[in-house]
Protein backbone atom coordinates (compact mmCIF):
# COMPACT_ATOMS: atom_id res chain seq x y z
CA UNK A 1 0.00 0.00 0.00
CA UNK A 2 1.48 3.36 -1.03
CA UNK A 3 2.31 5.59 1.96
CA UNK A 4 0.55 8.94 2.22
CA UNK A 5 2.67 12.05 2.95
CA UNK A 6 1.25 15.41 4.03
CA UNK A 7 2.39 18.54 5.87
CA UNK A 8 0.16 20.18 8.47
CA UNK A 9 0.85 23.56 10.05
CA UNK A 10 -0.49 24.34 13.53
CA UNK A 11 -1.37 27.90 14.52
CA UNK A 12 -0.04 26.94 17.91
CA UNK A 13 0.91 23.56 19.32
CA UNK A 14 1.91 21.90 22.57
CA UNK A 15 3.80 18.63 22.84
CA UNK A 16 2.73 16.37 25.70
CA UNK A 17 4.22 14.98 27.81
CA UNK A 18 7.25 17.23 27.86
CA UNK A 19 9.09 14.92 30.26
CA UNK A 20 9.22 11.33 29.01
CA UNK A 21 9.39 8.21 31.14
CA UNK A 22 11.58 5.35 29.98
CA UNK A 23 8.65 3.19 28.91
CA UNK A 24 6.73 6.03 27.25
CA UNK A 25 6.00 5.26 23.58
CA UNK A 26 3.37 7.89 22.71
CA UNK A 27 3.50 11.66 22.54
CA UNK A 28 0.72 13.93 21.44
CA UNK A 29 0.85 17.27 19.71
CA UNK A 30 -2.26 19.30 20.44
CA UNK A 31 -3.33 22.66 19.13
CA UNK A 32 -5.37 24.50 16.54
CA UNK A 33 -5.00 24.26 12.77
CA UNK A 34 -6.56 26.77 10.40
CA UNK A 35 -8.87 25.00 7.94
CA UNK A 36 -6.75 26.14 5.00
CA UNK A 37 -3.83 24.19 6.47
CA UNK A 38 -5.97 21.05 6.70
CA UNK A 39 -6.49 20.93 2.93
CA UNK A 40 -3.63 18.42 2.45
CA UNK A 41 -5.37 16.09 4.90
CA UNK A 42 -8.51 16.14 2.77
CA UNK A 43 -6.42 15.64 -0.36
CA UNK A 44 -4.65 12.50 0.80
CA UNK A 45 -5.96 10.94 3.99
CA UNK A 46 -9.04 8.74 4.15
CA UNK A 47 -11.08 7.30 6.99
CA UNK A 48 -9.69 3.76 6.83
CA UNK A 49 -8.16 4.09 10.28
CA UNK A 50 -11.48 5.21 11.77
CA UNK A 51 -13.57 2.12 12.68
CA UNK A 52 -16.69 3.93 11.50
CA UNK A 53 -17.33 5.57 8.17
CA UNK A 54 -18.81 9.06 8.31
CA UNK A 55 -22.10 9.80 6.62
CA UNK A 56 -24.49 12.72 6.69
CA UNK A 57 -26.66 12.71 9.80
CA UNK A 58 -27.90 14.99 12.57
CA UNK A 59 -24.41 15.34 14.02
CA UNK A 60 -23.03 16.58 10.70
CA UNK A 61 -25.97 18.98 10.37
CA UNK A 62 -25.19 20.49 13.79
CA UNK A 63 -21.50 20.87 12.94
CA UNK A 64 -22.37 22.59 9.66
CA UNK A 65 -24.62 24.93 11.65
CA UNK A 66 -21.73 25.90 13.91
CA UNK A 67 -19.48 26.55 10.91
CA UNK A 68 -22.08 28.78 9.28
CA UNK A 69 -23.19 30.71 12.36
CA UNK A 70 -19.96 31.21 14.30
CA UNK A 71 -16.85 29.89 12.55
CA UNK A 72 -14.69 32.04 14.85
CA UNK A 73 -15.85 29.89 17.78
CA UNK A 74 -15.67 26.54 16.05
CA UNK A 75 -12.40 25.51 17.74
CA UNK A 76 -14.12 25.89 21.12
CA UNK A 77 -17.32 24.10 20.11
CA UNK A 78 -15.75 21.07 18.45
CA UNK A 79 -13.56 18.29 19.81
CA UNK A 80 -11.88 18.32 16.41
CA UNK A 81 -9.83 15.59 14.79
CA UNK A 82 -7.55 12.87 16.13
CA UNK A 83 -4.65 11.81 13.90
CA UNK A 84 -2.04 9.14 14.39
CA UNK A 85 1.14 8.26 12.54
CA UNK A 86 4.24 6.20 13.29
CA UNK A 87 6.42 8.32 10.98
CA UNK A 88 6.67 12.08 11.27
CA UNK A 89 9.13 14.96 11.26
CA UNK A 90 8.89 18.23 13.17
CA UNK A 91 9.65 21.13 10.82
CA UNK A 92 9.98 24.85 11.46
CA UNK A 93 7.07 27.19 12.22
CA UNK A 94 4.85 24.54 13.90
CA UNK A 95 4.78 22.43 10.77
CA UNK A 96 4.77 18.63 10.85
CA UNK A 97 5.45 16.27 8.00
CA UNK A 98 3.28 13.16 8.42
CA UNK A 99 3.70 9.86 6.63
CA UNK A 100 0.78 7.43 6.91
CA UNK A 101 2.55 4.15 6.16
CA UNK A 102 -0.50 1.95 6.67
CA UNK A 103 -3.73 3.93 6.14
CA UNK A 104 -5.76 1.08 7.68
CA UNK A 105 -4.10 1.83 11.05
CA UNK A 106 -2.73 5.37 10.72
CA UNK A 107 -4.48 8.55 9.64
CA UNK A 108 -7.79 9.91 10.94
CA UNK A 109 -8.53 7.92 14.10
CA UNK A 110 -11.49 9.93 15.34
CA UNK A 111 -13.44 12.96 14.19
CA UNK A 112 -14.71 11.58 10.90
CA UNK A 113 -17.97 13.49 11.18
CA UNK A 114 -16.05 16.71 11.85
CA UNK A 115 -13.94 16.08 8.77
CA UNK A 116 -17.01 15.35 6.67
CA UNK A 117 -18.75 18.51 7.89
CA UNK A 118 -15.69 20.68 7.26
CA UNK A 119 -15.29 19.20 3.79
CA UNK A 120 -18.94 19.84 3.00
CA UNK A 121 -18.68 23.38 4.39
CA UNK A 122 -15.78 24.12 2.07
CA UNK A 123 -17.47 22.52 -0.94
CA UNK A 124 -20.60 24.54 -0.24
CA UNK A 125 -18.64 27.64 -1.17
CA UNK A 126 -17.71 26.38 -4.65
CA UNK A 127 -20.51 24.00 -5.71
CA UNK A 128 -24.01 24.45 -7.06
CA UNK A 129 -26.43 24.06 -4.15
CA UNK A 130 -28.47 21.27 -5.78
CA UNK A 131 -25.35 19.22 -6.49
CA UNK A 132 -24.00 19.93 -3.01
CA UNK A 133 -27.17 18.56 -1.40
CA UNK A 134 -26.55 15.20 -3.06
CA UNK A 135 -23.39 14.62 -1.01
CA UNK A 136 -24.39 12.22 1.76
CA UNK A 137 -21.20 10.49 2.90
CA UNK A 138 -17.42 10.66 3.02
CA UNK A 139 -16.81 8.90 -0.31
CA UNK A 140 -19.20 11.21 -2.18
CA UNK A 141 -17.66 14.24 -0.51
CA UNK A 142 -14.15 13.07 -1.51
CA UNK A 143 -15.14 12.62 -5.15
CA UNK A 144 -16.54 16.15 -5.20
CA UNK A 145 -13.45 17.42 -3.36
CA UNK A 146 -11.14 16.06 -6.06
CA UNK A 147 -13.37 17.46 -8.81
CA UNK A 148 -13.53 20.96 -7.31
CA UNK A 149 -9.97 21.05 -5.88
CA UNK A 150 -8.83 23.91 -8.14
CA UNK A 151 -11.80 26.04 -7.09
CA UNK A 152 -11.07 25.26 -3.45
CA UNK A 153 -7.49 26.53 -3.91
CA UNK A 154 -8.88 29.86 -5.10
CA UNK A 155 -10.78 30.41 -1.83
CA UNK A 156 -8.01 29.02 0.40
CA UNK A 157 -7.37 32.27 2.28
CA UNK A 158 -11.05 32.49 3.25
CA UNK A 159 -10.71 29.26 5.25
CA UNK A 160 -9.26 30.85 8.37
CA UNK A 161 -11.47 29.22 11.02
CA UNK A 162 -9.55 27.00 13.39
CA UNK A 163 -9.97 23.30 14.06
CA UNK A 164 -8.74 21.46 17.18
CA UNK A 165 -6.25 18.79 16.12
CA UNK A 166 -4.60 16.12 18.25
CA UNK A 167 -1.70 14.26 16.67
CA UNK A 168 -0.36 11.03 18.21
CA UNK A 169 3.24 10.11 17.36
CA UNK A 170 5.89 7.72 18.75
CA UNK A 171 8.40 9.08 21.23
CA UNK A 172 11.32 7.87 19.11
CA UNK A 173 11.98 6.21 15.78
CA UNK A 174 13.64 3.06 17.08
CA UNK A 175 11.99 -0.16 15.89
CA UNK A 176 10.69 -1.40 19.25
CA UNK A 177 9.12 1.94 20.15
CA UNK A 178 7.43 2.30 16.76
CA UNK A 179 6.08 -1.25 16.95
CA UNK A 180 4.66 -0.63 20.44
CA UNK A 181 3.17 2.65 19.26
CA UNK A 182 1.40 1.05 16.29
CA UNK A 183 0.05 -1.70 18.56
CA UNK A 184 -1.39 1.00 20.84
CA UNK A 185 -3.11 3.00 18.10
CA UNK A 186 -5.87 0.48 17.57
CA UNK A 187 -6.81 0.41 21.25
CA UNK A 188 -6.74 4.20 21.42
CA UNK A 189 -8.91 4.46 18.33
CA UNK A 190 -11.46 2.02 19.78
CA UNK A 191 -11.50 3.77 23.16
CA UNK A 192 -11.99 7.22 21.65
CA UNK A 193 -14.81 5.96 19.48
CA UNK A 194 -16.49 4.30 22.47
CA UNK A 195 -17.61 7.77 23.40
CA UNK A 196 -19.54 7.80 20.15
CA UNK A 197 -21.07 4.36 20.81
CA UNK A 198 -18.71 2.47 18.55
CA UNK A 199 -20.05 -1.06 18.20
CA UNK A 200 -18.06 -4.11 19.15
CA UNK A 201 -18.30 -5.31 15.57
CA UNK A 202 -16.47 -2.19 14.32
CA UNK A 203 -13.54 -2.97 16.60
CA UNK A 204 -13.46 -6.62 15.54
CA UNK A 205 -13.50 -5.64 11.87
CA UNK A 206 -10.66 -3.21 12.49
CA UNK A 207 -8.59 -5.98 14.05
CA UNK A 208 -9.13 -8.26 11.08
CA UNK A 209 -11.32 -10.80 12.88
CA UNK A 210 -13.72 -10.95 9.93
CA UNK A 211 -11.12 -11.21 7.18
CA UNK A 212 -11.23 -15.01 6.94
CA UNK A 213 -15.03 -15.05 6.85
CA UNK A 214 -15.11 -12.39 4.16
CA UNK A 215 -12.71 -14.46 2.06
CA UNK A 216 -14.81 -17.62 2.38
CA UNK A 217 -18.35 -16.39 1.74
CA UNK A 218 -19.50 -15.95 -1.89
CA UNK A 219 -18.75 -12.53 -3.37
CA UNK A 220 -22.44 -11.77 -3.92
CA UNK A 221 -23.05 -12.35 -0.24
CA UNK A 222 -19.96 -10.46 0.92
CA UNK A 223 -21.10 -7.38 -0.99
CA UNK A 224 -24.34 -7.35 1.02
CA UNK A 225 -22.68 -7.51 4.46
CA UNK A 226 -22.15 -4.29 6.39
CA UNK A 227 -18.67 -5.15 7.64
CA UNK A 228 -18.19 -1.68 9.14
CA UNK A 229 -20.95 0.39 10.82
CA UNK A 230 -22.43 3.24 8.77
CA UNK A 231 -20.92 2.06 5.49
CA UNK A 232 -24.03 0.75 3.72
CA UNK A 233 -24.85 3.02 0.79
CA UNK A 234 -26.71 0.78 -1.67
CA UNK A 235 -29.79 2.80 -2.56
CA UNK A 236 -31.43 -0.21 -4.24
CA UNK A 237 -31.29 -2.31 -1.07
CA UNK A 238 -32.03 -0.56 2.20
CA UNK A 239 -31.40 -3.58 4.38
CA UNK A 240 -27.80 -4.85 4.55
CA UNK A 241 -26.75 -8.04 6.27
CA UNK A 242 -25.54 -7.13 9.74
CA UNK A 243 -22.22 -8.71 10.64
CA UNK A 244 -23.55 -9.72 14.05
CA UNK A 245 -26.23 -11.85 12.35
CA UNK A 246 -23.49 -13.67 10.48
CA UNK A 247 -21.31 -14.11 13.58
CA UNK A 248 -24.30 -15.50 15.50
CA UNK A 249 -24.76 -18.21 12.85
CA UNK A 250 -21.05 -18.99 13.09
CA UNK A 251 -21.58 -20.30 16.59
CA UNK A 252 -23.53 -23.30 15.26
CA UNK A 253 -20.37 -25.05 13.96
CA UNK A 254 -18.17 -23.39 16.60
CA UNK A 255 -20.35 -24.82 19.39
CA UNK A 256 -19.90 -28.29 17.90
CA UNK A 257 -16.13 -27.84 17.85
CA UNK A 258 -16.23 -26.77 21.49
CA UNK A 259 -18.35 -29.79 22.45
CA UNK A 260 -15.72 -32.02 20.87
CA UNK A 261 -12.89 -30.20 22.74
CA UNK A 262 -11.41 -28.96 19.47
CA UNK A 263 -11.17 -25.28 20.41
CA UNK A 264 -8.08 -24.04 22.26
CA UNK A 265 -10.28 -22.41 24.92
CA UNK A 266 -13.62 -23.45 26.38
CA UNK A 267 -15.93 -20.90 24.79
CA UNK A 268 -19.45 -21.29 23.40
CA UNK A 269 -22.85 -19.62 23.36
CA UNK A 270 -26.18 -21.04 24.40
CA UNK A 271 -28.34 -21.87 21.35
CA UNK A 272 -31.04 -19.37 22.28
CA UNK A 273 -28.53 -16.50 22.34
CA UNK A 274 -27.97 -16.91 18.61
CA UNK A 275 -31.36 -15.24 18.35
CA UNK A 276 -31.88 -13.22 21.51
CA UNK A 277 -28.38 -11.98 22.44
CA UNK A 278 -26.22 -11.40 19.39
CA UNK A 279 -24.10 -8.99 21.38
CA UNK A 280 -22.91 -11.91 23.49
CA UNK A 281 -22.23 -13.90 20.33
CA UNK A 282 -19.95 -11.10 19.13
CA UNK A 283 -18.22 -10.79 22.50
CA UNK A 284 -17.55 -14.55 22.68
CA UNK A 285 -16.36 -14.46 19.07
CA UNK A 286 -13.81 -11.77 19.95
CA UNK A 287 -12.70 -13.80 22.96
CA UNK A 288 -12.06 -16.77 20.70
CA UNK A 289 -10.32 -14.78 17.97
CA UNK A 290 -8.04 -13.05 20.48
CA UNK A 291 -6.55 -16.38 21.57
CA UNK A 292 -2.97 -16.81 20.35
CA UNK A 293 -3.71 -20.34 19.12
CA UNK A 294 -6.53 -19.03 16.93
CA UNK A 295 -5.01 -15.88 15.41
CA UNK A 296 -1.56 -14.36 15.11
CA UNK A 297 -1.22 -10.60 15.44
CA UNK A 298 0.58 -9.05 12.49
CA UNK A 299 2.77 -5.96 12.42
CA UNK A 300 -0.18 -3.84 11.33
CA UNK A 301 -2.16 -4.95 14.42
CA UNK A 302 -4.52 -7.05 12.33
CA UNK A 303 -4.99 -10.69 13.24
CA UNK A 304 -4.37 -13.62 10.89
CA UNK A 305 -6.44 -16.78 11.40
CA UNK A 306 -4.17 -19.81 11.97
CA UNK A 307 -6.47 -22.35 13.68
CA UNK A 308 -7.63 -24.92 11.14
CA UNK A 309 -10.64 -25.97 13.20
CA UNK A 310 -11.98 -22.42 13.41
CA UNK A 311 -11.30 -21.98 9.70
CA UNK A 312 -13.39 -25.11 9.02
CA UNK A 313 -16.24 -23.59 11.03
CA UNK A 314 -16.07 -20.49 8.84
CA UNK A 315 -16.33 -22.69 5.75
CA UNK A 316 -19.53 -24.17 7.19
CA UNK A 317 -20.71 -20.66 8.07
CA UNK A 318 -20.40 -19.69 4.41
CA UNK A 319 -23.21 -22.16 3.63
CA UNK A 320 -25.54 -21.24 6.48
CA UNK A 321 -27.19 -18.02 5.17
CA UNK A 322 -28.49 -19.82 2.07
CA UNK A 323 -29.72 -22.73 4.20
CA UNK A 324 -31.37 -20.26 6.58
CA UNK A 325 -33.18 -18.66 3.65
CA UNK A 326 -34.15 -22.09 2.32
CA UNK A 327 -35.73 -23.09 5.64
CA UNK A 328 -37.57 -19.77 5.88
CA UNK A 329 -38.92 -20.16 2.34
CA UNK A 330 -39.79 -23.87 2.35
CA UNK A 331 -40.96 -24.47 5.91
CA UNK A 332 -44.56 -23.18 5.43
CA UNK A 333 -45.29 -25.65 2.64
CA UNK A 334 -43.43 -28.41 4.49
CA UNK A 335 -45.68 -27.73 7.47
CA UNK A 336 -48.78 -27.71 5.26
CA UNK A 337 -47.81 -31.08 3.76
CA UNK A 338 -48.54 -32.65 7.14
CA UNK A 339 -52.21 -31.68 6.96
CA UNK A 340 -51.90 -28.33 8.74
CA UNK A 341 -52.51 -24.74 7.60
CA UNK A 342 -49.55 -22.50 8.26
CA UNK A 343 -51.36 -19.45 6.89
CA UNK A 344 -54.22 -19.86 9.37
CA UNK A 345 -52.09 -18.70 12.30
CA UNK A 346 -52.64 -15.01 13.22
CA UNK A 347 -48.89 -14.41 13.40
CA UNK A 348 -48.49 -15.43 9.74
CA UNK A 349 -49.33 -13.11 6.84
CA UNK A 350 -49.81 -14.12 3.21
CA UNK A 351 -48.64 -12.11 0.24
CA UNK A 352 -51.25 -12.85 -2.39
CA UNK A 353 -52.40 -9.48 -3.80
CA UNK A 354 -55.08 -10.92 -6.05
CA UNK A 355 -56.69 -13.05 -3.33
CA UNK A 356 -56.55 -10.12 -0.92
CA UNK A 357 -58.21 -7.90 -3.52
CA UNK A 358 -60.98 -10.43 -4.02
CA UNK A 359 -61.48 -10.91 -0.29
CA UNK A 360 -61.67 -7.18 0.28
CA UNK A 361 -64.20 -6.76 -2.53
CA UNK A 362 -66.33 -9.48 -0.96
CA UNK A 363 -66.22 -7.72 2.42
CA UNK A 364 -64.14 -10.46 4.02
CA UNK A 365 -61.44 -10.09 6.67
CA UNK A 366 -58.08 -9.31 5.03
CA UNK A 367 -55.99 -9.15 8.22
CA UNK A 368 -54.27 -12.40 7.22
CA UNK A 369 -52.72 -10.75 4.17
CA UNK A 370 -49.77 -8.40 3.76
CA UNK A 371 -49.47 -5.77 1.07
CA UNK A 372 -45.66 -5.79 1.26
CA UNK A 373 -43.63 -8.44 -0.57
CA UNK A 374 -41.98 -10.63 2.11
CA UNK A 375 -38.39 -11.68 1.58
CA UNK A 376 -35.94 -14.17 3.02
CA UNK A 377 -33.78 -12.87 5.90
CA UNK A 378 -30.37 -12.88 4.20
CA UNK A 379 -30.42 -12.75 0.42
CA UNK A 380 -33.86 -11.12 0.31
CA UNK A 381 -35.47 -13.58 -2.10
CA UNK A 382 -39.23 -12.99 -2.54
CA UNK A 383 -41.50 -15.45 -0.69
CA UNK A 384 -45.22 -15.88 -0.09
CA UNK A 385 -45.34 -16.08 3.70
CA UNK A 386 -44.33 -13.35 6.12
CA UNK A 387 -43.70 -14.58 9.67
CA UNK A 388 -41.27 -13.97 12.57
CA UNK A 389 -37.92 -15.69 12.20
CA UNK A 390 -38.18 -16.81 15.81
CA UNK A 391 -40.55 -19.56 14.70
CA UNK A 392 -37.83 -21.37 12.73
CA UNK A 393 -34.61 -20.32 14.48
CA UNK A 394 -34.40 -23.69 16.32
CA UNK A 395 -34.59 -25.44 12.94
CA UNK A 396 -31.68 -23.35 11.71
CA UNK A 397 -29.71 -24.34 14.80
CA UNK A 398 -30.84 -27.91 14.13
CA UNK A 399 -28.52 -27.94 11.10
CA UNK A 400 -25.82 -28.76 13.65
CA UNK A 401 -27.25 -32.27 13.48
CA UNK A 402 -25.92 -32.50 9.92
CA UNK A 403 -22.37 -31.61 10.98
CA UNK A 404 -19.58 -33.76 12.40
CA UNK A 405 -16.00 -33.25 13.55
CA UNK A 406 -13.21 -35.12 11.79
CA UNK A 407 -9.51 -34.65 12.52
CA UNK A 408 -10.20 -31.47 14.46
CA UNK A 409 -12.34 -29.90 11.71
CA UNK A 410 -16.09 -29.52 11.46
CA UNK A 411 -17.54 -30.75 8.17
CA UNK A 412 -20.94 -31.50 6.71
CA UNK A 413 -22.04 -35.09 7.35
CA UNK A 414 -24.02 -35.00 4.08
CA UNK A 415 -22.89 -34.34 0.53
CA UNK A 416 -25.34 -31.49 0.00
CA UNK A 417 -27.24 -30.03 3.00
CA UNK A 418 -29.61 -28.08 0.70
CA UNK A 419 -30.70 -31.28 -1.05
CA UNK A 420 -30.99 -33.02 2.33
CA UNK A 421 -33.37 -30.27 3.45
CA UNK A 422 -35.49 -30.75 0.38
CA UNK A 423 -35.70 -34.48 1.07
CA UNK A 424 -36.45 -34.31 4.79
CA UNK A 425 -37.91 -30.92 5.75
CA UNK A 426 -41.48 -32.21 5.39
CA UNK A 427 -40.99 -34.99 7.96
CA UNK A 428 -39.01 -32.73 10.28
CA UNK A 429 -41.74 -30.06 10.03
CA UNK A 430 -44.29 -32.66 11.08
CA UNK A 431 -42.53 -33.41 14.36
CA UNK A 432 -41.50 -29.77 14.86
CA UNK A 433 -45.21 -29.01 15.21
CA UNK A 434 -44.79 -30.10 18.83
CA UNK A 435 -42.38 -27.22 19.42
CA UNK A 436 -44.70 -24.69 17.77
CA UNK A 437 -47.74 -25.90 19.73
CA UNK A 438 -45.94 -26.08 23.09
CA UNK A 439 -44.66 -22.57 22.50
CA UNK A 440 -48.18 -21.49 21.52
CA UNK A 441 -46.75 -20.05 18.30
CA UNK A 442 -44.97 -17.37 20.31
CA UNK A 443 -41.66 -16.75 18.46
CA UNK A 444 -40.04 -15.40 21.62
CA UNK A 445 -40.89 -18.46 23.71
CA UNK A 446 -39.89 -20.84 20.93
CA UNK A 447 -36.59 -19.22 20.03
CA UNK A 448 -35.52 -18.60 23.64
CA UNK A 449 -36.16 -22.14 24.83
CA UNK A 450 -32.97 -24.28 24.64
CA UNK A 451 -35.12 -27.41 24.48
CA UNK A 452 -36.52 -26.22 21.13
CA UNK A 453 -33.05 -26.09 19.65
CA UNK A 454 -31.95 -29.46 21.00
CA UNK A 455 -35.18 -31.01 19.73
CA UNK A 456 -34.41 -29.71 16.23
CA UNK A 457 -30.80 -30.95 16.37
CA UNK A 458 -32.01 -34.42 17.33
CA UNK A 459 -34.61 -34.41 14.55
CA UNK A 460 -31.96 -33.67 11.94
CA UNK A 461 -29.74 -36.38 13.40
CA UNK A 462 -32.65 -38.82 13.33
CA UNK A 463 -33.38 -38.04 9.68
CA UNK A 464 -29.70 -38.47 8.84
CA UNK A 465 -29.47 -41.79 10.67
CA UNK A 466 -32.59 -43.12 8.94
CA UNK A 467 -31.25 -42.09 5.53
CA UNK A 468 -27.96 -43.86 6.21
CA UNK A 469 -29.78 -47.00 7.30
CA UNK A 470 -31.84 -47.01 4.10
CA UNK A 471 -28.66 -46.56 2.05
CA UNK A 472 -27.16 -49.68 3.67
CA UNK A 473 -30.29 -51.78 3.17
Amino acid sequence: MKPTNIIIRFSDATVQPTQLDEDEVIQRIVGFVEAKNLLPLFDEAGLDANPRSAKFNGVVTDILGSLEESPELFHFKSKGVLLGTSSYEALQRNRYSLRFGDPSIEGILDGGHNMLAIGLHVLGKVMDEDDWKKLKNWDQMKLAWDEYRESISQIREELDFRVPVELLVPTSDDEDTVESFVMSLLGICAARNNNAQLTQEAKANKRGFYDAIRALVPDEFAHRVEWRPNTWEDESEKRPIKIRDLIALGWIPLNLLNEEDELPIDVSVTPQNIYRNKGECSAKFDELMEDDDVTEQQENSRHLLVHKGVESAFKILADLPDLYDQIYKEFPEAYNSNGYRFGSKPIVKLYEPERRKQAKAAGKDVSGYTTTQPRTPFMRHPVTYNYPEGLIIPLVYGLKGLMEVKNGKVVWAVDDPAKFLRRHLKSIAGTYTLVLDMGKWDPQKISKNPASHEFAVNEFRRALAEERLRAKA
